[in-house]
């Protein structure tokens, strides 16, 4: 077996070699993904920067239409207005909804669920009262 004492070394060396290709390997690759990423993030950026001025000059150009009809103060006090307005239904657009309240049936009923939708508030109750086995369902009426 001294023979094969040698080879052990080279199945050392070869395992460890192999173990630095791979970490070179996945380094290289997370290093491309995150440049990648990283130009995405910068070009969503400037996106949004470009998109407010945009916006800005929407607005401005809104105010000056308004100030052909009124003073400046109040077509830029309706335009703040316009804006603020708009500002509103986006952010009541973009909320998660809230449930609603449970709806009463005529009868006074309790109704299906919780208004989490997450099943009955409580375990449904059974028609008749649970039997012992082996006792006699009829023992207190039992007539004999």
């Amino acid at each position: 077996m001294e023979h094969l004492d040698h080879l052990e070394h080279l199945d050392k060396d070869l395992v460890d070699e192999l173990a630095q290709v791979a970490r070179e390997t996945v380094r290289d690759e997370l290093r491309e993904q995150g440049r990648k990423r990283r130009r995405a993030a910068v070009l969503y950026g400037a996106s949004g920067a470009v998109a407010l001025y945009a916006g800005a000059a929407v607005a401005l150009a809104v105010g000056l239409a308004w100030a052909i009809l009124l003073p400046g103060w109040a077509a830029a006090l309706v335009t703040a207005a316009m804006l603020g307005a708009v500002a509103y239904a986006l952010r009541e657009a973009g909320r998660p909804r809230r449930p609603h309240a449970p709806h009463r049936v005529v009868g006074g009923t309790a109704p299906a669920g919780p208004p989490g939708g997450l099943g009955l508030p409580y375990p449904p109750m059974p028609g008749t009262p649970p039997v012992a086995p082996g006792a006699d369902p009829e023992w207190p009426h039992h007539r004999g």
